[in-house]
């Protein structure tokens, strides 16, 4: 039987180690094996404008009118957004909105649905 642990994010027992990574196939979550899971997802708390956690692949809304910069696009309030992923820098939060196309967000300005 195998001796890895299992998946700190989903419990999944069907864990594999590729180039020094532990991968868990069923959620996509990778991890040092030589640090633990729970301290590296603790660090980063990303909340939305009510105070939500966010997370990977979570649907949020705008609430704010934002100007798309370099074009005479705004996303407008009550747009929702599946599938987010969550980033480091001042844009936490990268999306994909249909219309506009690939941008960053910044989680002040979105809540989770």
């Amino acid at each position: 039987m195998s001796t890895l642990p299992p998946c700190p994010k989903c419990q999944s027992e069907f864990t594999y180690e590729d180039a020094g990574l532990l991968i868990c196939p069923e959620c996509a979550h990778e991890w040092s094996a030589t640090e633990s899971g729970n301290a590296t997802e603790d660090a980063k708390v990303i909340r939305d404008a009510v105070g939500n956690v966010l997370q990977d692949g979570d649907t949020i809304s705008v609430i704010k009118d934002l100007k798309v910069k370099g074009s005479s696009l705004v996303v407008k309030v009550g747009t929702k957004v599946k599938g987010i992923r969550l980033c480091d820098g001042d844009h936490d939060i990268d999306c994909k909105i249909d219309g506009i196309g690939a941008m960053k967000l910044k989680s002040e300005f979105v809540k989770k649905v």
